[in-house]
């Protein structure tokens, strides 16, 4: 199976997207306080690194406390 020319333009914009959203996922989760977060922080990390563009979504939607 070979991945076409229309495959490789619905792809990588999708990759780049997760690729964003993870780096954005990890610095907020940086700079956050360890009582900012729902849960340990190197679990978010594993999270969002192992659950691609699903983890990142659901630290920014669970992970963070409401009002920070």
């Amino acid at each position: 199976m070979q991945l076409g020319d229309l495959g490789l333009q619905v792809i990588l914009p999708v990759a780049i997207i997760e690729l964003i959203l993870m780096v954005i996922a990890l610095v907020d989760l940086s700079r956050r306080e360890k009582e900012e977060t729902r849960g340990p922080k190197l679990l978010w990390v594993f999270i969002i690194i192992l659950g691609n563009l699903l983890g990142s979504v659901v630290y920014f939607t669970v992970g963070r406390r409401s009002g920070s």
